[in-house]
């Protein structure tokens, strides 16, 4: 059970509406954002919250989702830069007090922890499954 109970998410494809529908269901009120409005049709029919279709790094966007109220953004699309200028702004103009964005490349998350922005790589985690697959394997044999 998350702390948060007002939540912005940004970008409703397989991440973004997975975080929907499980938060939803722990009782958390959701907004998920995202420009592609068919995007919505991955959020399960039990789903609660609610549903803005527009561009999030608008800032007339952000500002419909309410994200002056939330207590956390989580930036799930697909682009890095997106969800880094997303996060920034959630941050720094609306001090939202928990930003966790997604980015793919390691090499900039850097950039991210410049700006307090916490990261989730999945290519970093995926890396180091691998690794601790293969370390696994290994002590396996010895």
């Amino acid at each position: 059970m998350t702390p948060y109970r007002y939540i912005v998410i940004v970008g409703c494809g397989r991440l973004g509406s997975m975080l929907a529908n499980q938060l939803s269901r722990q009782g958390c009120s959701i907004v998920v954002v995202d420009r592609d409005e068919a995007a919505f049709r991955n959020l399960s029919t039990e789903f609660s919250g609610f549903q803005v279709t527009g561009d999030a790094a608008e800032l007339a966007v952000l500002r419909q989702a309410k994200i002056d109220q939330a207590d956390c953004l989580l930036a799930a699309t697909r682009h890095d830069n997106v969800n880094l200028m997303v996060a920034q702004v959630a941050r720094t103009v609306f001090g939202v007090p928990k930003v966790i964005a997604r980015v793919f490349d390691p090499t900039r998350e850097e950039v991210y922890r410049q700006f307090e922005i916490e990261t989730i790589c999945p290519t970093q985690l995926s890396a180091n499954a691998f690794l601790a697959a293969l370390q696994d394997q290994s002590e396996g044999t010895t």
